[in-house]
């Protein structure tokens, strides 16, 4: 009986179905039979026990990173607006679902841009309820591990299933909230006001229930990841449910930068010297990290799969790898040229002009598609250039998200895999994502110290975008580079958090929070000026098998 009641939820949260096994690796929500899965068979053993632990946080790698599927990260960042998918000819099309993003004319029954991250999220909920039942209703004894491992699971489990319905909140606002397997079947509505008083409840109630972080806890919820939610929940305070929390988040930002909740490195916890140390494929030793999608591609051969969205199809060349991509994300035209020519960012972040093999630099990277017998030349500009008749001014093509090249757009190199020659370098591609951290810290606290001035800097905000800002220029460089309190505005801190935070899934959230998501305007993009468009729509489906849920205002 609870397996059918389990089948009918899922169906009625997702319009499908689980996958076949819970702990299986695949990601991807097909329609699957798996009514000979009996959950009272498992958890017998500390193996079975951890596994269903972890199985939440490798899931997650599916919808928060860069993974190749169209989660919350690919929603985030390509309806926001720094970085976009045009059509590059025969390359791009997918159903026009990219074009949607970019102009914000998604649909109801948009099954990837709508459904899936619901899907996938709502699917992980599922993977942190399942072993929150059999963790609260058997003993230690019983499963094989000791009280205190059943109690630190219990509590990193509700941390992460916050998170996952901050996240969900975030997207859809008016979500149902589930906690249990199979109860309710069709679970209603909560407004967004009451699911973030949830998430924060979750938080408080657990985040003293769990280590500080430490080097065993890369890649799982400790008590510094659940200070940085309840950072990233009171930020968004105000745009959430209408009362502003900024000396919360104030508070809890101090908790963090104040080194009292640990630190994944040996060293207590500090922004990062260096502006790519956050990214590299050792990562691991980064002091600045809070809370990562953890990798170690060449024990697991699980990685991040960020090379699907940028990569070129010869990309491997460029960085001496083995993996290409679908010649897809780039940067709006534009964001490149607000980064400073003296900016290290901009020379370390992006590729940008001719390409070459990184095994010998005087070998040129060729083109696959147009550009097939010539160099590739990735070009800050999005139109077919190909088309420039002699003597034609190149800003009289068309610029649009239907005119791309195989080179067109700056492209993204801010995590680097390293080499696959692992006589060179033994962690290739073992990069973990960063979901959260300290200058992330650093620039929240800075805003909110700003909000409760009335929207003005203050000396203290602009020390503290200063202190991550001059990782990204050199000495001489600095004095003329440096922000002011008396010429830094609320804009002045968006337009840094653009740089900063490029390709890492805020810009959307960001755009929202101050105001210009739906009433700015970037390359071919303009406003819409519908405040409905800040939330998505509950997923076409869905709504239709579940009849106690609510349509968002505007669909």
């Amino acid at each position: 009986m609870k397996q059918k009641l389990f089948k009918r939820i899922i169906r009625n949260i997702l319009g499908l179905l689980l996958p076949a096994a819970f702990f299986d690796g695949c990601t991807k929500l097909n329609e699957t039979d798996y009514h000979d899965y009996l959950a009272a068979n498992y958890y017998n053993n500390s193996n079975e026990v951890v596994s269903a632990v972890l199985r939440p946080y490798t899931h997650t790698n599916a919808w928060i990173t860069s993974s190749g599927q169209v989660g919350y990260w690919r929603v985030s960042e390509l309806s926001a607006d720094q970085l976009a998918w045009p059509v590059k000819y025969q390359d791009g099309q997918d159903n026009g679902d990219w074009i949607r993003l970019h102009y914000h004319t998604w649909q109801v029954n948009d099954p990837d841009i709508v459904g899936n991250p619901w899907n996938l999220m709502y699917t992980g909920v599922g993977y942190c309820n399942d072993p929150l039942t059999a963790l609260n209703s058997r003993t230690a004894e019983q499963m094989g591990i000791t009280e205190s491992d059943r109690q630190q699971y219990i509590a990193e489990l509700h941390l992460l299933r916050a998170f996952y319905y901050l996240k969900l909140m975030d997207l859809y606002g008016n979500i149902p909230i589930v906690t249990q397997v199979a109860t309710p079947a069709s679970p209603p509505t909560v407004p967004r006001d009451s699911v973030f008083r949830f998430v924060e409840s979750e938080i408080l109630a657990w985040k003293d229930k769990v280590p500080v972080l430490s080097p065993a806890l890369i890649g799982r919820m400790s008590k510094a990841g659940a200070f940085a939610m309840l950072v990233e929940l009171y930020l968004n305070a105000e745009k959430w449910t209408g009362t502003a929390r900024w000396q919360e988040c104030i508070a809890n930002c101090d908790s963090l930068i104040n080194g009292t909740a640990g630190s994944q490195a040996q060293l207590p916890m500090a922004l990062d010297s260096t502006i790519d140390a956050t990214y590299s494929n050792t990562n691991e030793n980064s002091t600045e990290i809070i809370f990562s999608i953890a990798y170690d591609y060449q024990k697991s051969t699980f990685r991040v799969n960020f090379n699907s969205d940028f990569y070129h199809f010869n990309e491997r060349y460029i960085y001496d790898g083995t993996q290409g991509g679908n010649n897809g994300i780039v940067l709006i035209p534009g964001v490149f040229t607000r980064f400073r020519d003296n900016d290290l960012r901009k020379k370390s972040w992006f590729l940008v002009g001719p390409m070459w093999y990184a095994t010998d630099p005087t070998k040129p990277v060729m083109g696959f598609r147009e550009y097939a017998g010539q160099q590739l030349v990735f070009v800050d500009n999005i139109r077919r250039n190909k088309n420039l008749q002699p003597g034609q001014d190149p800003n009289t093509l068309p610029s649009d998200m239907t005119q791309g090249e195989e080179n067109s757009g700056v492209r993204f190199n801010k995590y680097k895999p390293g080499s696959s020659n692992l006589s060179i370098d033994p962690h290739y591609f073992s990069n973990d994502w960063a979901v959260y951290r300290l200058s992330w810290i650093y620039f929240a606290k800075a805003e909110a110290l700003m909000r409760m001035n009335g929207g003005v800097a203050t000396q203290q905000a602009v020390d503290l975008v200063n202190a991550v800002k001059k990782r990204a220029f050199a000495p001489a460089d600095w004095a003329a580079a440096q922000s002011q309190v008396g010429t830094f505005t609320l804009d002045s801190l968006l337009d840094e958090r653009g740089r900063e935070f490029i390709f890492e899934g805020w810009r959307r959230q960001d755009q929202i929070r101050f105001g210009t998501f739906t009433s700015g305007t970037w390359w071919d993009h303009l406003p819409s000026n519908d405040k409905n468009k800040e939330l998505f729509p509950i997923p076409y489906t869905t709504i239709t098998n579940n009849k106690n849920l609510k349509q968002n205002p505007g669909y």
